[in-house]
């Protein structure tokens, strides 16, 4: 499986909202910097940030093109994250599956073991 710190990294990546944009954006192709940075309405040096944090996860790749930088998705982490993601998706439906064969087989409901007492009105004056 892969290593945990790319992981790691890659979900750390992908936790900020800025950094998804960017995914987003170079969703559609390449971009500069200038040309991520103007619609997030950030300087070129907080757009810059952002895209290093991506580059150094594995979530997208940069290269000096001329005077510019031109930025674009990196997918192998990407499918990295979602290799792990879908394994802990087939486990977690395995399990509910499994729970909704034990409610099928016991009637549809679970015994009774509610012990909430806040509707409990004894002792209390009105």
């Amino acid at each position: 499986m892969v290593q945990q710190q790319e992981l790691d990294r890659a979900f750390a990546a992908l936790a900020d909202e800025t950094r998804r944009g960017i995914l987003t954006r170079l969703g559609d192709g390449p971009a500069t910097i200038t040309e991520l940075a103007t619609p997030a309405g950030m300087t070129l040096t907080g757009i810059r940030k952002h895209v290093e944090v991506l580059e150094s996860a594995g979530l997208v790749t940069t290269e000096k093109v001329g005077r510019v930088r031109e930025c674009r998705l990196g997918t192998e982490r990407l499918d990295d994250a979602m290799a792990w993601i879908s394994f802990y998706q087939r486990l977690w439906e395995r399990r509910l599956d499994g729970l909704e064969a034990y409610f099928t087989l016991h009637g549809g409901t679970p015994h009774d073991t509610n012990t909430d007492t806040t509707n409990d009105t004894k002792g209390t004056e009105s």
